[in-house]
């Protein structure tokens, strides 16, 4: 099935992802996750259908996956756009997403070049390498010089860039998008100086941007689909989402360069999109906010096979298999759930609890799919319970919310109280109110000595040796595995370079 496309925007708070995502849907005649999105009346409709299915579960299913069909060199290509959380909930739920993706589009602001969040989402896609085609947004606003913003991206990323269009001008002197594929100018139109769908063959382009664009021909390389595919080089698009300029473009280079589904690693092996055998796995759990309804969605990344509405299918975790009577697929043109999915789709499965974060769905169950981790927590927090004839609430509490990938709990081996780790301060929010609201726990977060955590490995007499010594810095996480406390960054160090025949790792395979 190569007409799958299943990708996700990355990009810093307010460059203009949610915007593109906007501009991406209208272009696509936006089949939204509800159904098709024609005319505002229309959509009302499409979408208070869709409502029943959220309100009787009580939990909103449609923002995180939106599908979409465009035609292509005469062939149905299918979208598949998985929303990232943006930075007030930056968490691990955002890094998971991106396993789930075959390539990512690189939001980057013209003024502003790559930000903190953009690179720590781009070493991510690194990880695994992820295609990345680069989005430069905002060139009708002053900005910097789009040959700067090359240069950053080339630096700061280490990637080979190669641009796949030109401003003509930017900010106030803007005056068109020169596509060097096509040789065609799009051009702003209107007192709003939108694009509006004209395009000008053989332009006249004045004489400083003429150099301006011959220049970046030469001095950057030129697009190669192979090293593009590797992650080794971004093609680079210039737009203004807002303004509707470079989104036709970038949806016609998703058609046309990013990867149908890819093989997905397990272990030992990578198992094929070809494989008859329907196989997946869970990247995230989304959960009830109503507590008197246990259920939950699961998302999972379909990697192989053709689902069919009923079929039977093992999780990892459980081992004996479950019928997946009401999948959601977001693929709902008539506005009905739908009966099948491809590999590359994502489908949504309503369960009690019974599917995790990480778990390997399939028909045999003998596959087991890696590469779904726990990170390092960068803040660590002591929990104080109120009431301490709760403690067993509270452990079945903590054990459930890691289990879903809200938080990481790490329990002290010399006894203590329980430590809970994010990534990001909003986990922690979110984690005191459904204590109180799901599970009738009251507890305050405290400081805590620690700064960050490594999951230990290494020999059981090795691992003997250091308890002996860091008794007070040593935890089990929720399997049972060991894991170093440390105060600070340096202390990580200085244990490392003390005790080298122990690894120190900063994230863990679910």
């Amino acid at each position: 099935m190569s007409n799958r496309r299943t990708f996700a925007i990355i990009s810093h708070p307010d460059a203009g992802k949610t915007t593109l995502t906007e501009k991406l849907l209208l272009q696509g005649g936006a089949i939204h996750a509800a159904g098709q999105v024609k005319a505002r009346g229309e959509a009302r409709r499409a979408r208070s259908d869709w409502m029943k299915i959220e309100q009787q579960r009580g939990i909103s299913v449609t923002s995180s996956v939106m599908t979409f069909e465009k035609q292509f060199e005469g062939e149905t290509i299918t979208f598949n756009l998985l929303d990232t959380p943006g930075h007030e909930d930056f968490s691990e739920d955002t890094y998971r997403t991106l396993t789930a993706v075959d390539s990512a589009i690189m939001v980057i602001d013209a003024a502003k070049g790559i930000e903190p969040q953009t690179l720590k989402l781009f070493e991510v896609c690194r990880l695994r390498s992820v295609p990345i085609i680069t989005f430069v947004n905002k060139v009708d606003r002053e900005g910097r010089d789009a040959f700067e913003t090359l240069d950053e991206v080339a630096d700061k990323l280490a990637l080979d860039v190669s641009p796949q269009m030109w401003p003509i001008g930017m900010g106030g002197l803007f005056e068109g998008l020169l596509d060097f594929r096509t040789g065609e100018v799009a051009r702003p139109e209107g007192p709003s100086k939108e694009y509006l769908g004209k395009r000008e063959k053989d332009a006249a382009i004045p004489e400083q941007y003429e150099e301006e664009y011959q220049l970046a021909q030469a001095g950057y390389p030129e697009f190669d689909l192979e090293a593009y595919r590797n992650g080794d080089l971004t093609p680079v698009y210039f737009g203004s989402a807002l303004k509707n300029f470079g989104v036709e473009e970038l949806i016609d280079a998703i058609a046309r360069y990013a990867p149908p589904p890819r093989p997905q690693p397990a272990g030992e092996e990578t198992i094929s999109p070809e494989l008859d055998e329907v196989t997946g796995f869970i990247f995230k759990v989304q959960a009830n906010m109503d507590p008197n309804h246990r259920d939950r969605i699961a998302f999972m990344r379909q990697v192989s096979g053709t689902f069919k509405r009923g079929m039977k299918l093992t999780p990892s975790g459980l081992g004996k298999p479950i019928a997946v009577h009401s999948p959601i697929l977001f693929f709902a043109q008539d506005r009905e759930i739908a009966d099948t999915a491809e590999a590359g789709d994502i489908i949504g499965i309503p369960n009690h609890g019974t599917l995790r974060v990480g778990d390997t769905l399939s028909e045999k169950n003998q596959v087991r799919f890696t590469g779904l981790p726990n990170f390092a927590p960068e803040i660590l927090r002591r929990v104080q319970l109120k009431d301490p004839t709760k403690t067993k609430q509270l452990r079945k509490a903590l054990d459930d919310l890691s289990e879903e990938g809200v938080i990481q709990v790490f329990y002290p081996v010399i006894g203590g109280s329980s430590i809970v780790g994010v990534v990001g301060q909003l986990q922690l929010d979110v984690l005191v109110s459904r204590l109180s609201a799901e599970y009738k726990v009251e507890a305050a977060l405290e400081a805590s000595p620690f700064a960050t955590a490594r999951w230990l490995k290494g020999s059981d007499a090795a691992l003997r040796d250091f308890e002996k010594f860091n008794q007070g810095n040593l935890a089990l996480d929720r399997d049972g595995d060991m894991v170093f406390m440390a105060k600070s960054a340096w202390d990580v160090g200085y244990q490392q370079e003390k005790n080298p025949e122990l690894t120190f790792s900063a994230t863990k395979e679910r």
